[in-house]
């Protein structure tokens, strides 16, 4: 065998199809595009498009709702809380707030809203927590361990309009 002889097997390369060469070679004048109009231009693809069929998104339900005046809370149960403590990332003696609960690694990042507490699980901890929100039976389950519950309040906005 020499290099000169190298070819690819019979039929494993197609040429490429040459359009626009005169009427008679079937592909000639629109070259196949149809006449006119948007889809007869190139780089266009009109999306959801789905050949006059009603398209999928036509064809679903639609479902749901999201509420813009929801509110975000990063969330912590007392009984992570224990966890954190018996692991020595938390101080008891300190007050528990939203920087001391990431910096003990907690939580990750801080939600919109600030800290909410969950009563799921067991606190024996004495703790002085401040958070934005809390349950009723993460409330409890804090004082029932001596501790207390500080809920933020948002801070009140001065008026739009101060001349009047």
């Amino acid at each position: 065998m020499k290099l000169n002889e190298i070819a690819n097997k019979s039929g494993a390369v197609k040429s490429k199809k040459r359009v626009g060469r005169g009427i008679g070679s079937g592909k000639g004048k629109t070259s196949g595009r149809g006449v006119k109009g948007q889809k007869a231009r190139s780089g266009v693809a009109i999306k959801g498009f789905e050949g006059g069929q009603m398209p999928m998104y036509r064809r679903l339900p639609k479902r749901g709702f999201n509420n813009p005046f929801a509110k975000v809370y990063s969330e912590v149960n007392v009984g992570r809380l224990q966890q954190a403590v018996d692991a020595g990332k938390l101080d008891e003696k300190a007050t528990v707030d939203a920087a001391a609960l990431i910096a003990s690694g907690v939580i990750t990042k801080l939600g919109k809203d600030g800290v909410r507490l969950l009563g799921n699980g067991e606190l024996k901890a004495k703790l002085d927590i401040t958070v934005a929100g809390a349950s009723k039976g993460a409330i409890s389950a804090v004082e029932k361990a001596g501790g207390k519950v500080h809920i933020e309040t948002a801070k009140a906005e001065a008026p739009a309009d101060a001349n009047a």
